[in-house]
């Protein structure tokens, strides 16, 4: 059974990810909201050694937190203006973004629950496993030994194409 602290350490953390989650997308000032997402991208970190995970809260760190952000940062700052306010949102696109938010958290809470029951033991199996097993997993030569890294690496490069464009873009 785990501690009393674990638990008060978690829900402290995972409050922290909410409110700055929640900041970095509501701030108008896109300076705070790099600054946010940090803190979100640390405390995701903190999940993971508490979880007692050091290695992926370490590629965490050095990654993210590290390299994504400083790249977003310079790229903000080379291409916007830092101190300009951005635009309010309008009204009808405010909606549409609380229904989109709405239907994401449904589907995360729906993948969430029903995961258990899609994998049955896998789940409990999937806590035993060492860093050595997961490298070996993920750098195989075996079918499918390198889809993984390949489509992390893939996705976090869209996202940051996307993310390059959409703040480089000239009004």
């Amino acid at each position: 059974m785990e501690s009393l602290g674990n638990i008060i350490l978690y829900f402290v953390i995972a409050l922290a990810i909410i409110v700055f989650s929640v900041l970095t997308v509501t701030t108008r000032q896109i300076l705070r909201s790099a600054t946010y997402l940090l803190f979100v991208l640390f405390a995701t970190a903190a999940i993971y050694f508490q979880m007692d995970y050091p290695f992926l809260g370490a590629v965490q760190i050095a990654v993210y937190a590290g390299g994504i952000v400083v790249l977003f940062v310079f790229s903000i700052l080379l291409t916007h203006q830092p101190g300009k306010d951005a635009q309010r949102i309008e009204s009808s696109r405010r909606v549409l973004g609380a229904i989109a938010a709405l239907l994401g958290v449904g589907a995360c809470g729906f993948a969430l629950f029903s995961y258990a029951n899609f994998c049955g033991r896998q789940l409990q199996e999937a806590h035993s496993w060492d860093i050595n097993e997961i490298g070996q997993f993920l750098l195989s030569t075996d079918k499918f030994g390198y889809l993984l890294p390949f489509e992390a690496v893939s996705v976090l490069l869209l996202a940051c194409i996307i993310g390059g464009v959409v703040i480089a873009r000239r009004r």
